[in-house]
């Protein structure tokens, strides 16, 4: 399925002037935009399974900061799919108005 203009917005957007976007992981799988210590994943689906393959993409970055941009209806879902996880990081809508911190799991 071809990509939507909205999507590469985002990409460009979250990458910046000094990020890349697609950036290409070990495993072979592609993250959506990478700056030197960011990760940003967009996830616009909705679906549980997509947030969690998105949230798997983002512990394989092994950034500092990691990034999960979906709808605002879906704030819940990706912050629970991130805890499920076990990834620190933010869950941001779309527009980036609206924000979630993901924190830490206390052992």
């Amino acid at each position: 399925m071809a990509e939507s203009k909205s999507h590469k917005r985002l990409k460009k957007d979250a990458a910046g002037n000094s990020g890349k976007i697609e950036k290409k992981l070990p495993s072979g799988k592609r993250l959506d935009a990478v700056t030197k210590k960011r990760a940003t994943e967009i996830e616009k689906s909705g679906s549980s399974q997509g947030l969690l393959k998105a949230a798997q993409r983002l512990k394989e970055s092994r950034k500092t900061q990691k990034i999960l941009q979906v709808p605002q209806k879906d704030l819940s879902k990706a912050a629970k799919a991130m805890r499920n996880i076990g990834i620190p990081g933010t869950v941001k809508n779309l527009s980036g108005t609206k924000r979630r911190s993901v924190p830490k799991k206390k052992k």
